[in-house]
């Protein structure tokens, strides 16, 4: 898969409009898988942060992306657990300043999570 179809390149740029494209891509079975635990979702979300990480990508640039999946999960995935049900209430209710709060959080969460 070429680079224009991902959310980051290798110069460390964010192209945050592909965030729902690239996880559209997600196999539904993977999916499944990720988003059915909470420590897998976690897990995840640690490797890719991480990830994101050793290309450069600041805390800002994380967060903000870390808005956008959570935009996408709220808009298109159904809560599989409590935690993810808590996450979404959390969102659902969170002003635009506390969302971009609470991405942050996310991000530091995901960071301390060992892998």
């Amino acid at each position: 898969m070429s680079e224009h179809n991902h959310v980051v390149s290798k110069d460390g740029s964010v192209a945050i409009n592909m965030v729902k494209e690239t996880l559209d891509r997600i196999e539904p079975g993977q999916r499944e898988e990720i988003l059915n635990n909470f420590d897998s979702f976690r897990t995840y979300l640690s490797k890719r942060v991480q990830l994101a990480r050793k290309i450069g990508l600041s805390e800002a640039q994380l967060a903000q992306a870390a808005e956008k999946v959570a935009d996408y999960l709220a808009a298109y995935e159904e809560p599989r657990n409590s935690e993810e049900k808590l996450l979404l209430e959390l969102w659902k209710v969170g002003s635009k300043e506390e969302r971009t709060k609470f991405a942050s959080m996310l991000v530091r969460l995901a960071l301390s999570e060992t892998v």
